[in-house]
């Protein structure tokens, strides 16, 4: 079955509820800033978001009130310094309180494979050293049958809903991303519904080396939204505004800075059209 090529409007509307599990996933590359923004237009609400570093797009997500939960192995915005939207939610409750749940990149990428593969939990050397076993219900040990050996175990995750950036999409709906790719492909896979929005729809994938192809039936819908990462950037397309990243550290740090950023320029926004 092919993925659907509709409007980002019309495949958020249709993907993705209040209270969902959201992964909104690009590792300083293909961040999907674009399905955030309409997320947020549509005014989601009680969101639990999981990300391997949330960025400008979950600052942006948790300071209009999206989520309610994180979960996540780094928070930062990169190069920069904090994410002070998501510091003044877990410091203050604004604009509503946020429940955290921190695992190590390696951690919460395990979780992301277990869940697309189909397993109960992962199981890796990590977390020695660190004091997330105590502070994190979702850490447990596991004895090795085979060594003896102890163990981290993390539970899978399967998110309701995973939304990637990509560059290319075919007319049936198959994807292609290449680059610096993170978890994408396990995330997509891990979910129960996904979207991928892409730079532009092509008659027929050209693969490239290192790339990573998602075939139509794992995708749910398919959105045309060029730019659709920017700040970040998209290989072959365009570069990293880092202006952008720093400017931002100014912008974020005013509650009412923020909220009239936010109006101007994202809850203003007209919804971006499918153009296949």
């Amino acid at each position: 079955m092919s993925a659907a090529i509709t409007s980002l409007q019309e495949a958020v509307a249709d993907l993705v509820s209040d209270g969902d599990c959201v992964a909104l996933e690009g590792f300083t590359h293909l961040i999907p800033m674009a399905a955030g923004h309409e997320i947020i237009r549509q005014q989601r609400r009680d969101l639990a978001l999981v990300r391997l570093t949330p960025d400008l797009v979950y600052d942006q997500m948790i300071g209009m009130g999206c989520a309610s939960r994180l979960v996540f192995s780094w928070g930062g915005n990169p190069g920069v310094g904090s994410l002070h939207r998501f510091r003044d939610a877990i410091e203050h409750g604004w604009p509503a309180p946020l429940a955290v749940e921190e695992h190590s990149h390696a951690g919460l990428a395990n979780r992301y494979v277990a869940g697309a593969s189909g397993l109960p939990f992962a199981v890796l050397r990590a977390y020695r050293g660190t004091d997330l076993v105590g502070r994190t219900a979702s850490i447990a040990t596991v004895t090795c049958p085979f060594t003896g050996e102890e163990l981290a175990a993390v539970p899978a995750i399967r998110p309701d809903v995973a939304v990637i950036h990509a560059q290319q999409a075919d007319r049936q709906g198959n994807v292609q991303m290449w680059g610096i790719t993170g978890v994408q492909k396990e995330a997509v896979l891990a979910a129960q519904r996904s979207l991928v929005t892409v730079e532009e729809v092509v008659d027929t994938l050209e693969l490239r080396p290192g790339g990573v192809v998602l075939p139509s039936w794992v995708v749910n819908r398919v959105a045309v939204v060029p730019g659709g990462a920017r700040p970040s950037y998209a290989s072959g397309y365009y570069h990293r505004d880092n202006d952008f990243y720093e400017t931002w550290d100014t912008i974020s740090r005013d509650r009412d800075r923020f909220t009239q950023w936010m109006a101007d320029h994202v809850l203003a926004a007209s919804p971006v059209a499918s153009t296949p």
